[in-house]
């Protein structure tokens, strides 16, 4: 274990940026198969955190595609404790423009089954609540960066989660505004779930690339990519605020797996063992 309790999961830019230092990365081997790629420790202002790209180092898994549990699990058993997730999402609200940051505090899932989306399955059994997915304190320490670099943001809403990798039709996109969902994304779950499931701490940084397709506004994609590149600016000046006061300000906080259990530890084989014994560190 090297000590390192926080992980950023997102794109390639994230560890680019002036200022961080890309010490090593660490090629882990899960019951799960193999994460999205190698995990990199890197440095900030002194302070160690881990990076994993969502879909690999040249973007080569579709939001279905992503082993979320090898994600997950490897990044538990290198001992992190906070997750904070950075996607690029559609506003579903007039109040949330491109370029806007939405920090949520829900989830809903509009995925069509094709994902993996527990751990407790195959020979044993567990059930862990996912009413709060996300850390309220983890995300208002998000919220106060995003105030601190002066970053346009909205602070909690919904995040609803389709399969992809096509975007809405119209009718759908109006459908999910009907539910009150502020912003709709391809990956926040089951990845927030799964990190209850483990015992981690877990916020995400929603960031808007443009409004959904409910909206009468043509967006060409030159545009949308320069919010992009305005996006992952911003991205970099919250994290570069948040980890190192992260890191000065670890917190306790409820672990929801703590008796999550069900199955009789007797009856687990060495492989089911070692997961239980991961997820409950």
């Amino acid at each position: 274990m090297s000590g390192i309790k926080i992980a950023v999961i997102g794109g390639s830019g994230v560890y680019k940026i002036e200022g961080i230092e890309v010490v090593k990365e660490h090629k882990v081997s899960t019951p799960f198969g193999d994460p999205s790629s190698e995990i990199i420790e890197a440095k900030l202002n002194g302070v160690s955190f881990y990076f994993l790209p969502r879909h690999g180092k040249h973007h080569t898994f579709t939001p279905s595609d992503v082993n979320y549990r090898a994600n997950i699990f490897a990044l538990k058993e290198l001992g992190v404790e906070y997750l904070i997730s950075v996607s690029a999402v559609g506003s579903l609200k007039e109040e949330f423009p491109p370029a806007s940051f939405v920090i949520v505090d829900q989830f809903i899932d509009w995925t069509k089954g094709k994902r993996d989306r527990t751990f407790y399955n195959n020979g044993f059994v567990g059930h862990v609540s996912v009413a709060e997915p996300v850390d309220m304190q983890l995300q208002k320490m998000i919220v106060d960066a995003c105030v601190e670099v002066g970053v346009k943001h909205g602070s909690g809403g919904s995040y609803i989660c389709i399969e992809g990798p096509q975007f809405s039709t119209k009718a759908e996109s109006n459908i999910y505004r009907s539910f009150g969902a502020s912003v709709i994304g391809m990956t926040n779950v089951p990845e927030s779930y799964l990190a209850k499931e483990a015992g981690m701490a877990y916020a995400s940084i929603a960031m808007v690339t443009d409004y959904d397709c409910w909206k009468e506004e043509h967006c060409t994609l030159e545009e949308i990519m320069k919010v992009m590149a305005t996006n992952n600016q911003q991205a970099h000046a919250v994290l570069k605020k948040l980890i190192p006061n992260l890191n000065a300000n670890q917190f306790n906080f409820k672990k929801e797996n703590t008796f999550a259990i069900l199955s009789r530890p007797e009856k687990l084989s060495a492989e089911q063992s070692r997961i239980v014994e991961v997820l409950l560190r």
